[in-house]
């Protein structure tokens, strides 16, 4: 069995994390190494999906949620103008193999972070 990914030691209370929503399949935490003035993470519970193309063929449903919620966030936090971004592999950046999209927001100029995420 693989070890328990950051994200899973995170929805277990084993890592505190800065959680700005939370219900039963869903969590949304702030970076601790953000990219952006505003960075979030919106990440579903289950770590059954490693990228976003498997959670879209495994889970409509829980992709347009975890899509609503980052709508919410960046809504409540930047005035509903952000970048929504699913790194899928290690070559596009992905680093944590637990599907989750970053959000960003507030003063992102056309070309940044293309190679920071």
């Amino acid at each position: 069995m693989a070890e328990p990914t950051v994200f899973e030691r995170i929805v277990a209370r084993e890592i505190p994390a800065d959680i700005l929503y939370e219900d039963d399949r869903i969590i949304a935490i702030t970076d601790i190494a953000p990219k952006a003035p505003v960075h979030l993470l919106v990440v579903p519970k289950t770590a059954e999906y490693e990228n976003v193309a498997a959670l879209a063929a495994g889970d409509p449903q829980l992709l347009a949620d975890i899509v609503a919620v980052a709508q919410d966030l960046a809504t409540e936090r930047t005035g509903g103008d952000y970048r929504l971004i699913f790194n899928t592999g290690e070559d596009a950046g992905q680093t944590v193999f637990h599907v989750h999209a970053h959000v960003l927001g507030t003063g992102l100029q056309e070309g940044s972070l293309g190679s920071e995420l």
